[in-house]
């Protein structure tokens, strides 16, 4: 049997995928129905999210039920009715004294520069990921909310090249775990964890294997030109088996986004989405909230990485498989 070295490795989760299958767009969900401590940090310029304000420490519920990515920008927002929809039909939610309320989060990518059909995820899709939701371990690339990701898109959609989903998992001292799961639709290039090799990103030109350094073309720029805040993202969770409250799982989400500063350059541009969510799903007693922050963001860097590395050319977009 394969290891599993991703976000299902850690006990309490599983997770689903679904695409649309006449426009290249998907979305993944994460179904968590005991309810878990979550946390997030959201650090890009022009995010697309969806009940953090209930992830913050300073607010009463504790515990989410659902989580998703999806890709449609904020036309996919309606993917977390479809979650919800499901939750509340399995009896999962917050005790209100009313009913249950399932208590979901989540948040989007802009794919709409490959989606041209004015279809996107909506509750149905959804239900759909819903139901292919399981343990196993997770199926990686251009699969769920990864399917219209794209990457290196300094100088447009044309030079660009394909983004995915990712995760990692790893395993540290006494049974310890921490994974990430990763939708990669980044403004910038992808760097090995060396931070010296491109690994994707942007290309000479549009039929080019050759990439460019985007982080050395910004010494050549002083506007960004025509290009619209908010199409690039990149979006995900971090989780552990250690036992954390929402104060240590939000220390835990901002220090993943070194992961993902690590691996994409550049990172947290006012293009970009960037947000990171956290989740404690275990009993392990309480662990050092730095050591888990520091792990939380090498699983981040590696997820990333998986997600252009397991990803596939679309049209005229190559993967970093394509590559010399």
């Amino acid at each position: 049997m394969e290891l599993n070295d991703t976000l299902t490795a850690i006990a309490g989760l599983r997770v689903g995928h679904a695409e649309m299958l006449d426009a290249p767009t998907g979305c993944t969900v994460i179904l968590m129905p005991q309810g878990v401590p979550a946390g997030v940090d959201v650090r890009g310029g022009a995010p697309g999210t969806y009940g953090t304000d209930t992830l913050n420490p300073l607010n009463l519920v504790d515990r989410v039920h659902g989580m998703f990515f999806t890709g449609g920008s904020g036309f996919g927002m309606s993917v977390g009715d479809g979650l919800r929809q499901y939750l509340r039909s399995e009896g999962v939610g917050f005790d209100s004294g009313h009913g249950r309320i399932p208590i979901v989060c989540g948040a989007v990518i802009f794919d709409l520069g490959l989606n041209h059909t004015g279809r996107y995820p909506d509750p149905v899709l959804a239900l759909q990921a819903c139901h292919n939701a399981s343990s196993e371990r997770v199926v990686e690339g251009c699969v769920g909310a990864g399917t219209g990701a794209t990457v290196g898109k300094l100088f447009g959609i044309e030079r660009a090249m394909k983004g995915g989903l990712g995760s990692s998992c790893i395993q540290a001292v006494a049974g310890l775990q921490v994974a990430a799961l990763m939708v990669v639709n980044a403004f910038g290039d992808i760097r090995g964890t060396s931070q010296c090799e491109l690994v994707a990103g942007c290309r000479e030109d549009r039929d080019s294997l050759r990439l460019v350094d985007a982080d050395r073309e910004m010494h050549n720029l002083q506007w960004l030109r025509g290009f619209p805040e908010g199409q690039n993202t990149v979006v995900g969770v971090v989780a552990t088996n250690a036992q954390m409250n929402k104060t240590q799982l939000t220390k835990v989400a901002q220090m993943a986004h070194d992961g993902l500063a690590r691996t994409v350059a550049p990172a947290h541009t006012l293009y970009d989405g960037d947000t990171i969510f956290a989740l404690s799903c275990g009993s392990l007693p309480a662990y050092e909230v730095t050591v888990i922050g520091a792990l939380a963001a090498q699983a981040t860097a590696h997820a990333i990485l998986r997600a252009v590395t397991k990803a596939r050319r679309y049209d005229h977009l190559p993967a970093a498989g394509d590559l010399p």
